[in-house]
């Protein structure tokens, strides 16, 4: 049983990245960033998660990085924008270089407990906003992390070339409950159903002919 590293925040997509790791057969270990997100709502169902199945989560504090990350609506105090992530306006939600940041964190993890690969959930749905979610910057991340360390770590991205519609519909396959998911950028009590996490969430679920299990604000 090939042992890797899950990057799992919480959310729907990594949920699912995390259920595909098991499925394939892999022993999973799971890794959790808190990078001062608003959001950070979402670890605690990473935790629920990781405690129900079992599986070994680490959970890192690395919230003194934002020093230097400046200018992101999710970890500062900048408004949240509503809509659909293909909106100009949901740039605001970029942290500067955050996946080739945790990504790099969990190559050195994965190399200390000799794991083979590290899995993390970019989708096509993020290329035209995140920079770090494309299929050229996997690439590129892959080819580094095969020759950073004598021990090469694969990085996985099982969903690079599908957007979370495709994503929720591999989940209800393999039979998840996305009610154990946290996906609003708002990170209050409810999902506030505006924020373009929440509205691309609700779209997957609409176009899967599924409710959505978690409540929203009115």
């Amino acid at each position: 049983m090939a042992k890797v590293v899950v990057i799992y925040s919480g959310g729907m997509d990594s949920y699912t990245v995390l259920h595909r790791a098991l499925r394939d057969g892999h022993d999973v270990y799971a890794l959790s960033f808190h990078y001062g997100q608003r959001h950070a709502k979402e670890l605690d169902y990473a935790a629920r998660v990781c405690n129900k199945l079992a599986i070994p989560l680490k959970v890192v504090d690395i919230r003194a990085i934002n020093q230097l990350l400046a200018g992101s609506s999710l970890t500062d105090n900048i408004d949240i924008p509503q809509g659909h992530y293909e909106e100009a306006s949901m740039k605001s939600t970029v942290v500067p270089n955050r996946n080739m940041i945790l990504l790099s964190l969990a190559i050195g993890y994965a190399v200390s407990i000799e794991a083979e690969a590290v899995y993390y959930g970019a989708h096509s749905g993020d290329h035209a906003i995140y920079p770090d979610c494309r299929p050229e910057f996997v690439r590129k991340m892959n080819d580094v992390s095969l020759i950073a360390n004598y021990e090469p770590v694969r990085i996985e991205v099982p969903y690079l070339d599908v957007d979370k519609i495709a994503i929720l519909a591999d989940g209800l396959r393999m039979g998840l409950d996305y009610a154990d998911t946290w996906t609003c950028y708002e990170g209050r009590e409810l999902a506030c159903g505006k924020c373009g996490a929440c509205v691309e969430r609700l779209e997957a679920f609409t176009k899967n002919q599924v409710a959505d299990p978690i409540p929203y604000q009115s």
